[in-house]
């Protein structure tokens, strides 16, 4: 719990961070974040310097797809030190071939909706040849969009 001078409203630390209030409330809620500070007078959160870090690192976990399981997992690593920094690197690596696998997915799903570009391209240039061409294109490319189906 942070109780500093330069405290931030929710408002504050959710356009900070870039997550909403009501995500703020629920990672406080679940145990991700704080306790949080309130002030005393009017009981609203007060968020210090070091709550901003941690909800920065989580957004940016959240922002590549870390579930919440995995963001405890983080929460509890980052606080063991260098005692957990096998597990911490497991798990981000973990997170890392995942994203690399949406990334070989999407390179997939890109090139296949250029060669159909170029398709109706061609046909829009009613050049026949070419148009066979690019149909070839796309049926090349098939056989790797059904593998990342």
């Amino acid at each position: 719990m942070t109780t500093t001078a330069s405290a931030l409203t929710i408002h504050d630390a959710s356009r900070r961070s870039g997550l909403s209030e009501p995500t703020l409330r629920y990672y406080e809620q679940v145990g991700l974040i704080g306790p949080i500070a309130r002030d005393p007078h009017s009981g609203h959160r007060r968020y210090g310097e070091t709550d901003l870090d941690t909800i920065q690192a989580l957004a940016c976990l959240r922002a590549m797809g870390v579930g919440i399981d995995d963001m405890r997992t983080y929460q509890a690593n980052r606080a063991r030190g260098r005692a957990a920094a096998g597990e911490q690197r497991d798990l981000l690596l973990r997170h890392a071939e995942r994203v690399q696998r949406e990334i070989a997915t999407l390179e997939v799903h890109l090139d296949y909706l250029r060669s159909k570009a170029e398709l109706w391209n061609t046909r829009d240039l009613a050049d026949a040849a070419a148009e066979a061409e690019a149909h070839r294109a796309v049926e090349a490319i098939l056989p790797r969009l059904q593998e990342v189906l």
